[in-house]
């Protein structure tokens, strides 16, 4: 682990090039410096991208104008897609996420829930293709650490398969029985 920053459980990366990738922005916020002949203003963008199909990626992109700061985090987003376990519209299991003083809960719910989530958890877990789940913000209301949280409770989620062939390995005697 290089990078102290890097937030993503270890997993393999997506290549987003054959995918059919959408986007949406979380939040777009202004910074102003104040400088010897005026205030010089900076956009911060926090964008969300995914095939809404178990692939999704997040990323946050700064630049002096809006339009630049959310390509940007789109581009940067494409570069660290993950993939999501999905067992059938939900997650496959719960799990409560840390990053920061965010705190997400995601819990898997029944088909005809719907997506039961909001702001940046929200807009990962569409991104995601996650249809019916239930899931809470908890802590900071930081929209930059919340979506941080859930993509990095999507990238801890272990479908049972992967599980079961996990112990299997570890347990060679488990498989006979």
């Amino acid at each position: 682990m290089s990078n102290p920053r890097r937030y993503i459980a270890k997993k393999e990366r997506v290549d987003p090039t054959d995918l059919d990738m959408s986007e949406k922005v979380v939040f777009i916020n202004r910074v102003a410096k104040v400088m010897k002949g005026g205030r010089r203003f900076h956009f911060t963008a926090i964008v969300v991208v995914g095939d809404m199909n178990g692939h999704v990626g997040a990323a946050m992109a700064k630049a002096t104008e809006v339009p630049e700061a959310i390509r940007k985090a789109g581009t940067v987003a494409r570069k660290h897609m993950i993939s999501v376990p999905l067992t059938g519209t939900t997650i496959p299991h719960p799990l409560l996420v840390h990053f920061g003083a965010a705190q997400v809960l995601m819990k898997p719910a029944p088909p005809g829930t719907g997506l039961i989530a909001g702001g940046g958890v929200r807009a990962v877990l569409e991104m995601a293709g996650v249809k019916d789940v239930v899931a809470k913000s908890l802590g900071s209301s930081n929209p930059a650490n919340a979506v941080k949280a859930t993509i990095l409770g999507l990238s801890k989620l272990r479908s049972a398969d992967e599980i079961l062939r996990r112990r299997r390995e570890v347990s060679p005697e488990a498989a006979i029985g």
